[in-house]
């Protein structure tokens, strides 16, 4: 590996290390390592960058990376760059994975996380009720009875295929009492 790359990899290792809060906020510090330090990229050039990393799909910063790798040694430049940008977050996580599947077994932890479980979906369900409000009353019946019926492990298809036969069967009998009157 080229000295080039593994400054490449080092610059935005360093970036993904010491940057939170997302893309934006590693706009600034990207910028100051790329124009002001490395020379790698002019100020203009930069601005278009960003312009091409918001309009792609996917993170901001990991986007910039990209394109400055390979802008700077093609598609080794770019891998080295993402790769630098993307295995802070990667460690990190993995040392909580690991550190959680450690500390899940201690009786103190685990019902902590016993009592967040309810909280974490009321704070899931809250937007899905608010949206069920304007549904007329035995629509949001219907509505408890699936979301329930899906949190206790009833496959989501089924769930849909009962709600397609409802609907049909509701159709059918609505169209059968306006026949009739």
């Amino acid at each position: 590996m080229s000295r080039q790359l593994l400054t490449l990899f080092a610059s935005f290792f360093k970036i993904g290390c010491f940057t939170f809060g997302g893309g934006y906020a590693m706009i600034p510090i990207i910028q100051k390592e790329m124009i002001d330090k490395r020379r790698w990229v002019a100020s203009e050039e930069f601005i278009d960058l960003l312009a091409v990393a918001q309009s792609a799909p996917g993170p901001m910063a990991v986007n910039v990376s990209i394109l400055v790798g390979y802008k700077i040694d093609r598609t080794r430049g770019a891998v080295a760059a993402f790769l630098g940008t993307v295995l802070p977050s990667f460690i990190i996580l993995l040392a909580v994975a690991i550190f959680f599947s450690r500390i899940n077994e201690n009786p103190t932890v685990r019902s902590i996380f016993d009592g967040m479980r309810p909280a974490v979906v009321a704070l899931i369900l809250q937007p899905v009720f608010s949206f069920a409000r304007g549904l007329k009353y035995w629509e949001y019946g219907v509505f408890i009875l699936l979301a329930g019926a899906i949190w206790l492990g009833l496959s989501p298809v089924w769930c849909l295929a009962g709600g397609i036969l409802g609907g049909l069967g509701y159709a059918y009998r609505r169209a059968k009492r306006q026949g009739r009157s």
